[in-house]
């Protein structure tokens, strides 16, 4: 059974009959490494023709699918029809040469790589496997095709008809008339790495880009150099993003998944969705490091303001002053004037002094990060006209007293889950190694625990499979010595090419990310501490010292974890701690340092 994309039941609304029919038939019909796109932009000019199919041994066609009766026709050619419309007759393109527009359109992008044409020989710069495109005819069947002469406005070849699509036919023959398309001489093997490349090109929204690049290449810039590297959301990643629906929805993800890749993605897709919405879209986080990143993403996709990214206490700050509600006093603690100004926006939309309803779409990272009562109050903020929710979890990951205090069920703070929640276990951020060295650690803590669709599962993180080289572990006799050394290999990680903006120094308290920002000062190299609000900017070519709190929701090719051979601390919860140190160590990317110097527990589950 071949993958369909977007997954038919979330575009099955706005296919035609003959289109469902096909979109049936072609994922019934054709074998499991078959892809299908429907009503999907294509290349730089977001064209988007009905169907594209790839296999990697028969290459790409583009099908248009047309649902006139044999009794719509009126004539034909090779570059118009005139068929009986609604309002009388009317000429419209020829089906084929639509098509045929479609896929020079889509070659024509491809030719641009390098890596998808052919090298050398009288094909030299043509791409390197298949490609064609025809026309599929549901409502037409071959004879009556015949009977109305069409072989003179479309090759009979580069047509399906009626009585060949049935459900009676035989899937090898309904593949045979497919690939009958292809004119006869073209061969070649598209290789796993050239599809992604294809993707790349032919799908600018499934582009990964490093937190770096930012999406800087931008698809319809056809003079713009292609990367020599694409990355591209895997199927599964694909699927689910562009068959997100309206209402509700969760995700559950391990660390790594592409939780935030998913985010960024319907952010996109609901704000040029509705540009003549009235209402901006609120993409919600806990931490003001990740609330920034994600602010920088949404301004390099141009849509900054109707898409507003902010961490949960600010936003509650603005809704008070927004308002006219009262802020807390100043003389209390910080965790008490926090917990207050949640309870005064809770309180003031309870008494319709603050609006429900506000945005028209809302869209949580990291939700395990917020308490039962927060995401209470958020999900009152969707506008009921759109009822567009998107919540992204990971229990393993949530490392705050609040989110942790008591069970709940995601009905019970208004999330309507049940049918409506999908589950990505396969870690794509780190390298088979580096999860491994965190698993190390978090082994206990990340036994699968399956819950219903309404509740809070623990997942268990499936490597991609990446390799990369073996996380270094230093045992040194003091935290000075340790941030030396990390001071060392940053420097020449630098000199490696790795740009400062690459790396980050994760410490589990102030005191040792005090002693990093020291040696770092002392040697010159750039960096930024984080220790409070306004402290952060991600666009700085700056090592980031930060704590394993504020970590959360980011990453960074190079990271180095110090002081981790102090955890847990004398009295600190092993478990708790555990979940600290995974999520430090899955920052990580391409190459994660250990600092295990001391008596911790943790620093004896490594080999010596």
């Amino acid at each position: 059974m071949a993958t369909l994309i977007p997954a038919l039941g979330s575009c099955v609304s706005r296919m035609t009959p003959g289109e469902r029919r096909t979109a049936d038939r072609l994922e019934d019909k054709l074998d499991a490494d078959y892809l299908l796109w429907y009503d999907v932009a294509v290349g730089p000019k977001h064209q988007h023709p009905d169907f594209v199919v790839m296999h990697p041994r028969r290459g790409i066609l583009i099908l248009e699918v047309k649902d006139f009766r044999f009794s719509t026709l009126i004539q034909a050619n090779k570059q118009t029809w005139d068929i009986h419309g609604d309002n009388g007759p009317k000429t419209i393109a020829n089906p084929l040469e639509q098509a045929r527009q479609y896929a020079h359109q889509v070659v024509k992008a491809l030719e641009r790589d390098p890596q998808l044409v052919q090298p050398e020989g009288r094909h030299q710069g043509k791409l390197a496997f298949p490609w064609s495109y025809g026309v599929v005819l549901p409502n037409i069947t071959r004879v009556q095709f015949d009977k109305a002469e069409l072989a003179h406005a479309i090759e009979p070849h580069r047509v399906v008809c009626q009585d060949e699509m049935g459900e009676h036919v035989d899937p090898e023959a309904l593949q045979s008339r497919l690939w009958d398309m292809f004119p006869f001489m073209m061969g070649g093997v598209m290789s796993l790495p050239q599809l992604d490349r294809v993707r790349w090109i032919m799908f600018p929204e499934v582009r990964v880009s490093t937190q770096e690049s930012l999406f800087a290449a931008d698809a319809g810039d056809e003079a713009a150099d292609l990367p020599s590297i694409m990355r591209v959301m895997d199927i599964q990643q694909e699927q689910l993003a562009r068959s997100l629906g309206d209402g509700h929805r969760v995700i559950h993800g391990v660390a790594g998944s592409g939780k935030t890749m998913l985010l960024a993605y319907r952010a996109e897709h609901l704000a040029k969705a509705h540009t003549a919405a009235s209402k901006p879209i609120l993409m919600l986080c806990y931490n003001e490091p990740l609330a920034k990143q994600l602010a920088r993403v949404m301004a390099a996709k141009g849509i900054a303001d109707r898409v507003h990214a902010v961490h949960f206490h600010k936003w509650c700050r603005d809704q008070l002053v927004a308002f006219g509600q009262t802020l807390p006093a100043n003389n209390q603690s910080v965790k008490d004037k926090m917990a207050d100004m949640v309870q005064r926006v809770i309180s003031g939309v309870d008494r319709r002094q603050i609006p429900s309803g506000q945005y028209q779409a809302v869209l949580i990272d990291e939700g395990h990060d917020f308490a039962p009562e927060w995401l209470r109050l958020i999900t009152q903020m969707v506008d009921p006209a759109t009822n567009s929710l998107l919540v992204l979890y990971d229990d393993a990951q949530s490392i705050y007293e609040r989110s942790r205090s008591k069970q709940f069920s995601f009905k019970s703070v208004g999330i309507q889950a049940q049918g409506r929640t999908t589950i990505l276990k396969i870690n794509y951020r780190n390298t088979r190694q580096i999860l491994q060295t965190a698993s190390l650690v978090a082994a206990d803590l990340l036994t699968a625990e399956d819950k219903d669709e309404d509740g809070i599962p623990m997942l268990k993180p499936v490597s991609c499979g990446r390799d990369g080289e073996a996380p270094l572990i230093i045992r040194l006799p003091s935290l000075r010595a340790e941030a030396t050394r990390v001071a060392e290999l940053l420097g020449s990680a630098h000199q490696e090419g790795h740009a400062w903006g690459d790396m980050a120094i994760i410490c589990r308290h102030y005191s040792e990310m005090d002693q990093c920002a020291g040696v770092l000062r002392q040697r010159g190299l750039p960096h930024q501490v984080r220790k409070g609000a306004g402290s952060f900017d991600p666009a700085a070519d700056t090592i980031k010292v930060l704590t394993m709190h504020a970590s959360k929701g980011l990453e960074f090719p190079v990271v180095a974890l110090v002081g981790a051979g102090h955890m847990p601390a004398p009295g600190e919860d092993e478990r708790e701690e555990a979940k600290l140190f995974y999520v430090g160590a899955t920052r990580a990317t391409q190459r994660l340092i250990i600092g295990l110097g001391g008596s911790g527990q943790f620093a004896n589950r490594f080999a010596v």
